[in-house]
């Protein structure tokens, strides 16, 4: 059998994704069914809702969170925690007995795990019909009409359905218009990194940064405004490393494309991630102190405390040069809640170097954080150092990093009570009519009294109870007029 990485001209797959056909629910028992199972990060969950999006348009495929009943069944996969090929194979492996119940079920795996993997996932598992990269994802009503026509030929002469290349940024130009679901939106600007960290597999799963061209993320945001999105998220592995090529052939940098996403009607909030200390620039921080659509929320990720472990990680930067920058943004904005990353029991960490950590994390006063113990990817420079420190230590190092952040955030939630907070109110609450929820910069959810008609707006709301570590309850003082 030989491996096949389809192509399309670029004529092919517009015209491919420009067909927008009504659903006719008049018999939702013939109507075609996706299951989406998506690990790992918020660009994984972006490119799954593009997924959706895409087979929605082309072939009329509507989501459904039940696997056992779809017609296609997608795994879009994330190498980032240990021993991820194997989580995937596992999962294949129930998904396996559906395929035996139902032999026209199409499987399908995409992802950073296919990008590293390619064809030796159909070897380890023929049932899985196709495997798609991250940069490919657009290409997916191509390999769909392409395994249906392979379903009708004869076993020998079928070949595999395998596209993991990395045709930089071309997928945006394929994609659909998004869909909007409420007023919150992810925009993808960017893709891949550049930085590769001894630790990261990214730049080999995703491929070197490229950039979205200026004009056509401005263009999708404004789209989303005008459906009444109202907050945005940008999203990139490095996005604060954005530089899009504008109409005029300049380059456009991140902080400047944050000041033209603030000009477009209707946008009240950004937020972005994930972005990395070295392109965290001057010009950035000044953003927040000129553009009240900034959250003063920030996730900056660091993965240690400790300047001779970020050495040995290849961060490129030290724990001075951090500081520095989160002293000058809370000078701006003292409110200024910030998260980050952190990587635990890296190989050579010391007790010396944890308790810098320790301290570290003390100091910068986190809200919350992403942190885990330490896994060797496949590939990577760092799966080459010897690792001698012993499990059950990195377990207590992690527990203490993790019950030190828990206090903090505990704190700032508590610290709310009593204060005025900006929420971008999102929906009625699912147990009382009569009361709305929305989220704070700091994310928190916030729930008070109001009408369904505000849902979209934004609000001043005084918190007068704290109930969880991630739910305050409020009064309204003040109900903005719509930003649109």
């Amino acid at each position: 059998m030989t491996v096949q990485t389809f192509i399309p001209s670029r004529d092919e797959a517009a015209s491919e994704n420009t067909v927008h056909q009504p659903l006719n629910t008049s018999d939702l028992s013939s109507v075609k069914k996706l299951y989406i199972e998506t690990q790992g990060c918020q660009m994984n969950e972006y490119d799954s809702h593009r997924m959706a999006d895409l087979l929605g348009d082309s072939h009329g495929y509507i989501l459904t969170q039940d696997p056992k009943e779809a017609d296609i069944l997608l795994m879009n996969t994330c190498s980032i925690r240990e021993k991820a090929q194997e989580k995937v194979f596992s999962e294949l492996g129930r998904w396996r007995k559906l395929k035996q119940q139902n032999p026209d079920l199409v499987i399908g795996v995409g992802g950073c795990v296919a990008s590293q993997e390619g064809d030796n996932i159909q070897k380890r598992a023929p049932y899985v019909d196709m495997v798609f990269g991250p940069q490919t994802l657009h290409r997916l009503p191509q390999l769909l009409d392409q395994h249906e026509d392979q379903h009708k030929k004869p076993k020998k002469e079928k070949i595999k359905l395998v596209d993991i290349s990395f045709p930089d940024i071309e997928k945006f130009d394929f994609l659909p218009e998004p869909r909007v679901e409420g007023h919150k939106a992810f925009v993808s600007i960017m893709e891949g990194c550049s930085k590769y960290c001894s630790f990261c597999v990214v730049p080999y799963t995703r491929g070197e940064e490229v950039s979205r061209p200026l004009d056509d993320v401005l263009a999708e945001i404004a789209s989303l405004a005008e459906r009444g999105v109202r907050e945005v998220s940008l999203l990139g592995q490095n996005v604060n490393g954005y530089r899009g090529e504008t109409f005029e052939g300049d380059v456009c940098t991140f902080a400047e494309l944050l000041r033209l996403v603030a000009e477009i009607p209707g946008i009240g909030r950004i937020r972005y991630t994930t972005s990395h200390p070295l392109e965290f620039s001057e010009a950035l921080i000044e953003c927040y102190r000129d553009l009240p659509q900034m959250v003063s929320h920030l996730h900056l990720p660091v993965q240690s405390g400790s300047n001779d472990v970020l050495q040995a990680m290849k961060r490129n930067h030290t724990i001075d040069v951090y500081i520095n920058k989160m002293e000058k943004l809370r000078k701006i904005r003292p409110d200024m809640h910030l998260s980050s990353d952190f990587i635990i029991g890296f190989p050579g960490e010391t007790d010396e170097n944890f308790a810098e950590t320790l301290q570290f994390i003390k100091d910068l006063d986190f809200d919350h954080s992403y942190s885990f113990i330490y896994s060797k990817r496949p590939g990577t420079p760092a799966s080459e150092l010897e690792d001698t420190i012993p499990e059950t230590v990195k377990k207590e190092r992690l527990a203490q990093v993790q019950k030190i952040i828990k206090r903090s955030s505990i704190d700032k939630t508590d610290a709310m009570k009593n204060t005025i907070q900006r929420v971008l109110i999102e929906k009625v609450s699912d147990r009382d009519p009569h009361l709305l929820v929305g989220t704070a910069d700091n994310t928190r959810y916030v729930t008070f009294v109001g009408d369904a008609s505000w849902v979209g707006r934004f609000a001043e709301i005084e918190i007068t109870e704290i109930k969880t570590l991630n739910l305050v309850y409020g009064e309204l003082l003040n109900l903005e007029p719509d930003v649109a």
